[in-house]
């Protein structure tokens, strides 16, 4: 480690932009395995999720965020917001993740955030797959490449890891020198207890309608192992008694089927076999309740 080529790098690395641009699917990718839920909803991430990733000659420590977002009518809303900004100033880079040929009034208000942060960003022009019309691309990219003073613009496809090495190797030469700050080994900081609540929702976000989703949580009452086995109780708060009916389904079908799914999904990422129970209840008004939401995981963090 005598000159800055060999020299061992590590940081953590900010994932902003307003709601389903594709941090999550981007983080995933970057990372080489499933870590954060993902949908085609807007506002599936409500957690800042570390995504820990090391190779020969650093340690990427992520941060998904939630998407930056207008609303702020609930108390959910305000804390994502919260959840998605105030780490900037505390991060050695943000990756600033846009979608090809969209740019919105949320857009303008994640690039507000980093302009007061004073954090060295790159703009990652992301879903460039889904632009026919490649000549249109150029132009974009110098319009909103004049926004900031960003120190690169990687136009890139999450979904098809298009461009993702020239990305990492632009957040590669942004970190500081430093020795790694978790194990080689090490995915996350998040417990088993929060990934698994999290797959729960990531299959009722899935498979439920455009709204129900934002109007439930998953509190995980029961997370035990017994050899080989996890044995898991998980409790679907809902806001209103005929939201309850929607998520059990006819029959108990569609509570079943997002038990299954969820299941076989926290066998691949925990290794152990999973029993998994889970129960609908009601509580009224949780989404708009600061303690509510304090109770139930959503504490400011990082």
């Amino acid at each position: 480690m005598n000159d800055v080529t060999s020299s061992y790098r590590c940081g953590y690395v900010a994932l902003v932009g307003r709601p389903n641009v594709g941090k999550s699917t981007l983080l995933n990718y970057l990372l080489g395995q499933k870590l954060s839920i993902t949908s085609d909803k807007p506002q599936t991430t409500r957690h800042t999720i570390l995504g820990i990733k090391t190779v020969e000659d650093a340690q990427f420590v992520f941060i998904d965020t939630p998407g930056v977002h207008k609303s702020s009518k609930r108390a959910m809303n305000r804390y994502m917001n919260r959840s998605a900004t105030r780490i900037l100033p505390d991060v050695n880079v943000a990756v600033f993740v846009v979608e090809a040929l969209q740019w919105t009034d949320e857009d303008d208000l994640v690039l507000e955030k980093l302009r007061e942060a004073k954090v060295p960003t790159i703009l990652a022009v992301n879903k460039i797959d889904k632009i026919k019309d490649k000549e249109r691309l150029l132009p974009f990219l110098q319009e909103i490449g004049a926004k900031l003073s960003f120190a690169s613009v990687v136009p890139i496809s999450a979904i098809k890891q298009s461009y993702l090495d020239e990305l990492e190797s632009a957040i590669k030469n942004l970190l500081p020198e430093s020795e790694a700050f978790f194990p080689e080994d090490q995915l996350t900081d998040r417990s088993s207890r929060f990934l698994a609540s999290e797959i729960i929702r990531e299959k009722l976000m899935r498979r439920l309608g455009q709204e129900l989703p934002y109007d439930l949580t998953v509190e995980i009452e029961q997370f035990k192992e017994e050899g080989n086995l996890y044995r898991i109780h998980a409790v679907i708060w809902v806001e209103r008694d005929n939201q309850k009916a929607i998520v059990i389904g006819k029959g108990g079908r569609l509570l079943k089927d997002v038990g299954t799914d969820a299941r076989t999904d926290m066998e691949k990422m925990f290794d152990h076999k999973v029993f998994l129970e889970l129960w609908v209840k009601v509580k009224s008004g949780w989404s708009d309740d600061e303690r509510a939401l304090q109770s139930l995981g959503y504490r400011d963090e990082f």
